[in-house]
């Protein structure tokens, strides 16, 4: 992966980690809105949605159109394909390694049981 992804996915990962700026990009998911659409249904100040708007613009993650005094806003496909990326490359990588230490471990326990098969029990006469 190259240092330009990874500081795209940095980013990414920092727009994500706030609740409200997981709503404004649930609410883009529906399609395209304006800035005071988007800000309408949060108890902050229309300066504080646009903040958080700034941090999705920087990740890539929204993109601005507009037309006259109006902003729209729409949800940006790259970042959340290069995040699905990365997450499908992290699962294989962790699945091949998890795969093979139970294999290993496996055959350690076949190797410890052939050394020291299980003894008969002994039954007792009545």
């Amino acid at each position: 992966m190259t240092a330009a992804v990874d500081e795209r996915l940095d980013a990414t990962f920092a727009a994500l980690a706030d609740p409200t700026r997981r709503a404004i990009l649930a609410r883009l998911a529906e399609g395209e809105a304006r800035v005071t659409e988007l800000a309408a249904p949060f108890p902050i100040s229309l300066n504080s949605v646009s903040k958080h708007i700034r941090i999705l613009e920087r990740a890539g993650l929204v993109s601005r159109r507009i037309e006259g005094r109006d902003h729209f806003l729409s949800l940006e496909r790259k970042p959340f394909d290069e995040l699905t990326q990365w997450m499908l490359e992290t699962r294989d990588f962790w699945t091949r390694r998890l795969d093979a230490l139970e294999a290993a471990l496996r055959a350690e326990d076949a190797i410890d049981a052939a050394k020291n098969p299980p003894k008969p029990s002994k039954r007792r006469k009545k």
